[in-house]
């Protein structure tokens, strides 16, 4: 009977003591964002050529564009391209139509084919892209131009921009806490939104055929990451 009224006992005294499972959920809680930047001077540039034919046959227009384009390839691996630096980006062979919108016949005439084939290349030696594309445009290229400043390992500046998202969120929940006169607490979740890592784009090189290097400015890409973080608010 004496084993019996200690279980009993024992039995009262857990039912009377819940644990809520989820006990934090119960206090206050402060959420705030947090961004981070860090420069970085690009190492690489990404170059969009093409070369563009017109013929009056598509077969024409064929052999005029891989004539040219060979030549291009070829300049580019002269150069120091590593093939795995250069990608066909697209080709296309559209026929050309005469307008005839003043005229009664429902079918449109075929004046001749155009041929575009385009590259993007990876330009490791900054110091060089003035002369490839001048050199690019001497031998074909007629089309593209555009260049994008890139970074061939950008992991160093992303972890700065996180850490410094990370501090900038604490530094906003403390002054908020401070505010609310309230102690803020451990930090309960944290996660990163998003983070930008855009090349700076670059104004369309001139397809002039005149023989001259063309003058290019890397300038810095900006890598940006925001945090959102969580904390509980102390009693």
């Amino acid at each position: 009977m004496r084993i019996f009224f200690l279980g009993l006992v024992v039995l009262v005294g857990v039912a009377c003591t819940p644990v809520p499972a989820d006990a934090e959920s119960q206090n206050s809680t402060l959420s705030v964002s947090g961004n981070g930047a860090a420069v970085l001077a690009p190492d690489m540039a990404i170059l969009d050529l093409a070369v563009v034919s017109e013929a009056k046959t598509a077969r024409a227009a064929l052999s005029e564009n891989s004539t040219a384009m060979t030549r291009v390839l070829d300049s580019l691996q002269t150069e120091g391209i590593a093939e795995r630096d250069i990608q066909t980006s697209g080709f296309a062979i559209q026929p050309r139509y005469e307008n005839r919108r003043n005229n009664s016949s429902p079918q449109p005439v075929i004046l001749g084919y155009s041929v575009r084939n385009s590259l993007t290349v990876r330009v490791r030696d900054l110091d060089r892209v003035g002369a490839i594309l001048d050199t690019s445009v001497s031998l074909g290229i007629n089309q593209g131009g555009n260049i994008r400043f890139s970074n061939e390992d950008p992991a160093a500046a992303l972890e700065s921009a996180r850490i410094a998202a990370v501090k900038n969120a604490e530094k906003k929940a403390r002054t908020l806490a401070e505010a609310a006169g309230v102690p803020l607490g451990k930090m309960l979740s944290l996660s990163e939104q998003s983070h930008a890592a855009m090349p700076m784009p670059m104004a369309r090189a001139s397809m002039a055929m005149e023989s001259f290097a063309v003058p290019v400015m890397g300038g810095e890409n900006t890598y940006q990451v925001n945090v959102s973080v969580t904390y509980l608010l102390a009693d």
